[in-house]
């Protein structure tokens, strides 16, 4: 769209105003023409053909049909009053019921005159029926007309916009008032290569047919070009900003690999890295030999080793003489992090330090000390490394382990710790499905570890109905005898915390009643208890005091009890699939064989079995993350929802992957040619750009 045109105020669109605008805006979002313009149709009902009655069934969402009218009559009193009316065509008779408008709709049924009926079909005692059909008086005009009115358009409303006439129908004459009178103002935003290569509809036709298409073909080639211009300036952004950074940013140089990483990978390196732990390293190593500035996201399921690469890297960066950091979102992870990484390195090998909110003022000084005389080489920590009072005297690489994204602002915080920016490595345990890894961190480099190291078992899952938990209890005896530890985890009800009490606490009975004191001992742990008496519980289970856990999600966030071996996860059907994923990762952690058991209701929806059947089916944490993504859409996959990135009008990530593919090779394919999009077909790229207002936060991207 070009010109100021479509930046006008919706209120002076005409049928607007300014009562239906402030509507429009607090319920839709929509303030300016270009917004009405790009509040798209969910569907389009085809009004081309005509159905006989004997044809009507309840799985067609709407049909038309001509018939004649038989009889009409009112029904019922005050609260039951409808209006009943029989017609008839050659194949059968239909009723047809209002229970609004009773008197207006009355006045235009007359008996023996034929109507064009169009609703959404039901059956009544064995009957078809219509309620509340849209009808016009039979003429072969009419007939005509339909048949070449084609698909029209059906939008989302709201009951608040229905009160305004708003509704489907009432959007549709704004959209329509609009598109006739600024249609010829849409300019295009792509070059003619682009169209050309890609045999692209022109902007213009494309906003008329994605409303109010010619036929069926022609909303398609709409939709495709929409989508490919929604997908191409997001991508054309990620990678100009990737572009701009590695010209901004120089990265500091790691020439060698020394003492620190060879002494660690020949002796104290407990396990043989895996293939793509190996990959992974080279991928990180040619980075930091380049002397741009890493930036690289590296995805591995629970338990695939990440922290053992992120070391790696640290020491790689010691032995250039550089310090560096590692950032968790909590303190639990970061203490988590800490413990991992002093028993992997041991005591006199190299200093490393813990930052938290709970440090205390004494610690604080001497780690702050040591940061800036460059003593300490290793700080963990959580967000209160970025505070401003930490200083490091030669900061070279940081590790961020993000499990709810930090946003760009914390990244560049960091940046700001060295006069040449540290490289940065961030770490995710959400398997993120390839598209939105590539539209959310378009920017990043991707690096992915896609194997369990030696001697890790798969975790064996299984899928128990109500009426089998006596054989639950049965394996989780057998597992305590050989000295292993359980989790049972109950899931949370935001809307009603007693009730989770209650099912938990209930739970718990059976639980003590089954494996009684004093050869069983066991943990409760839930949301409303004090912090001290949570982490008291979660000790006592990591020192194997007690051998099961009763908690709710809880321990999502991070525990390793390498000894723990079952987790059973009650209610199963209620949970997400990448949050059963994540649980069924607690256990696992040492080389016995571990097992995760899912206990579900025997009513499971659709989607419920779906998700229980995958996680039996497959322990990838990517396929996961795919299912994940086709059965809730991309928007609510974890960490997306905060992030503006995703507020995609046509593209969706689940169905369109091909074509996000293709638009990302389009657009590196144009800075291959012309990183500056200086040359002169390219000019009309820049233009769009500097206008283009579409809704994306790309603060939290770049």
């Amino acid at each position: 769209m070009n010109g100021q045109s479509f930046q006008t105020p919706v209120e002076y669109l005409k049928g607007v105003g300014t009562t239906r605008a402030d509507v429009l805006k607090k319920e839709l979002g929509v303030y300016t023409f270009e917004d009405v313009l790009n509040y798209f149709p969910y569907k389009h009902i085809d009004r081309t053909r005509f159905y006989k009655i004997r044809e009507v069934n309840t799985d067609l969402p709407y049909v038309q049909v001509t018939a004649r009218l038989l009889t009409k009559e009112i029904l019922g009193e005050k609260h039951t009053r409808r209006l009943v009316a029989q017609v008839q065509d050659d194949t059968g008779v239909m009723e047809l019921v209002w229970f609004q408008g009773i008197k207006w709709v009355e006045k235009l049924l007359i008996p023996g005159r034929a109507y064009i009926l169009f609703g959404k079909p039901g059956f009544f005692n064995g009957r078809p029926q219509m309620s509340h059909p849209e009808l016009e008086l039979y003429s072969s005009a009419a007939v005509q007309r339909k048949g070449n009115d084609t698909l029209q358009p059906a939008y989302s409303s709201t009951e608040k916009l229905k009160q305004f006439s708003l509704d489907s129908k009432g959007i549709q004459k704004l959209t329509a008032a609009l598109l006739e009178q600024y249609a010829k103002d849409i300019h295009e935003n792509l070059p003619l290569y682009i169209l050309n290569q890609n045999r692209l509809m022109n902007r213009a036709d494309a906003y008329r047919n994605i409303h109010y298409p010619e036929d069926i073909n022609k909303l398609n080639e709409a939709r495709h070009r929409l989508k490919f211009e929604e997908l191409f300036f997001l991508q054309l952004k990620l990678l100009k900003n990737k572009l701009l950074r590695i010209q901004k940013f120089k990265g500091n140089i790691f020439e060698k690999v020394g003492p620190y990483f060879n002494e660690f990978y020949e002796n104290k390196l407990p396990f043989e890295l895996t293939n793509s732990q190996k990959r992974v390293l080279r991928e990180i190593r040619q980075d930091t030999q380049r002397g741009v500035q890493m930036n690289r996201l590296l995805q591995g399921d629970v338990g695939s080793g990440k922290t053992v690469v992120a070391l790696m890297s640290l020491l790689i960066a010691i032995d250039n003489g550089f310090q560096t950091c590692m950032m968790a979102p909590t303190e639990i992870l970061a203490n988590q992090h800490y413990q991992t990484i002093k028993s992997l390195v041991g005591d006199d090998f190299v200093e490393v330090a813990l930052l938290t909110g709970s440090t205390s003022k004494k610690e604080r000084k001497v780690i702050h000390e040591k940061l800036e005389n460059g003593e300490l080489k290793i700080l963990i920590g959580t967000h209160a490394l970025i505070e401003d009072k930490v200083q490091y005297k030669n900061l070279g690489f940081v590790v961020i382990d993000e499990q709810h994204r930090f946003g760009v602002e914390q990244r560049s915080k960091l940046w700001q710790k060295n006069h040449i920016p540290p490289h940065i490595l961030v770490m995710t345990a959400t398997p993120i499905p390839r598209t939105l890894a590539m539209t959310l961190y378009g920017d990043l480099d991707v690096s992915v570890i896609d194997e369990l190291p030696a001697g890790r078992k798969p975790i064996e899952t299984l899928h128990y109905y109500e009426s089998s938990r006596l054989r639950m209890f049965g394996l989780m005896k057998e597992q305590i005898a050989l000295g292993r530890q359980v989790y049972i985890v109950y899931p949370l009800i935001k809307e009603n915390e007693k009730l989770d009490l209650k099912n938990l606490t209930d739970g718990f009975e059976v639980i003590s009643r089954e494996f009684p004191l004093p050869d069983y001992r066991i943990s409760i742990v839930y949301g409303k208890i004090k912090p001290e008496e949570k982490e008291f519980e979660m000790q006592r289970f990591i020192k194997g005091e007690t051998q099961i856990m009763v908690a709710t999600t809880v321990i999502e966030v991070g525990v390793n009890v390498p000894n723990a071996s079952v987790m059973i996860i009650e209610n199963a059907e209620r949970f997400g699939l990448a949050q059963l994923h994540q649980l069924r990762g607690r256990v696992g952690r040492g080389a016995e064989q571990s097992y995760c058991i899912l206990m579900s209701g025997e009513k499971l929806s659709a989607d419920g079995r779906t998700r229980l059947n995958t996680m039996v089916r497959t322990n990838n944490g990517f396929e996961i993350a795919e299912i994940d993504m086709q059965l809730r859409g991309p928007g609510n996959i974890e960490g997306t929802q905060q992030s503006g990135v995703l507020d995609l009008k046509v593209a969706d990530l689940t169905t369109d992957q091909e074509l996000l593919q293709k638009v990302r090779n389009t657009v590196e394919a144009i800075f291959e040619k012309d990183p500056e999009l200086a040359l002169p077909e390219n000019q009309i790229l820049n233009r769009a750009f500097d206008r283009r207002t579409s809704g994306l936060s790309w603060d939290k991207i770049s």
